[in-house]
């Protein structure tokens, strides 16, 4: 099974990428939230996690091997788990992902039908089939999603993890520690440990 490729972004299309590796072209699906980072990367090497699957119909003996591609191990695993509710499936959950993961992870977990309504693909009824099965899976993803965002901000995962437990330890909801979190580590400033960020997250939040 393929679960990385890396090569030249040789062409970007509306869902699909074209990577060359050597002397091979391969065609790659990909999110649209996805697409939308690898703008202006063409010509550049970049590296997928992928997913492999076969399209098509059994009964036929018409089967096609198909590569998904993400820009990260959170995002590649977040689609398995979308594709594991009812009625998703591959092509719609690949359809219904404009936004990222953060997003809608915290959408399910906030039971925000109308959001989540508002994917392409995705109604109220099959909002509310993702909110039912998936809302206490999904916030390991909004702080996973969090970790991944902020490593420009030169912070450790480990200080980002523990300040996001000391912000639950002091009533705040998943939601607003995460708000929190992104809302200071925007500043791309260097916080070397817990007491840092917190005391930053405060005086943020004062302003």
């Amino acid at each position: 099974m393929i679960t990385r490729i890396t090569g030249q972004l040789a062409a970007l299309q509306d869902d699909t990428l074209t990577l060359r590796i050597d002397a091979f072209e391969y065609e790659v699906l990909i999110p649209e939230f996805a697409r939308r980072q690898l703008q202006g990367q063409v010509g550049q090497t970049v590296s997928l996690h992928t997913i492999e699957y076969l399209e098509g119909n059994p009964m036929q003996g018409r089967m096609t091997p198909r590569l998904i591609g993400f820009l990260s191990e959170i995002e590649r695993e977040f689609f398995e788990l979308i594709c594991q509710v009812d009625g998703v499936g591959v092509k719609k959950a690949l359809r219904a992902m404009v936004r990222p993961v953060k997003e809608v992870a915290t959408a399910i977990e906030e039971q925000d039908n109308k959001t989540l309504s508002s994917l392409p693909g995705i109604g109220p009824a099959m909002a509310e089939r993702i909110v039912a099965k998936l809302r206490r899976k999904v916030p390991k993803f909004a702080l996973m999603a969090v970790r991944e965002e902020m490593r420009e901000a030169e912070v450790e995962p480990d200080v980002v993890t523990e300040t996001y437990e000391v912000l639950r330890s002091l009533g705040h909801s998943e939601g607003d520690a995460r708000r929190l979190l992104d809302a200071t580590l925007a500043s791309k400033k260097k916080f070397k440990d817990v007491q840092s960020l917190i005391e930053a997250i405060y005086q943020q939040s004062h302003k």
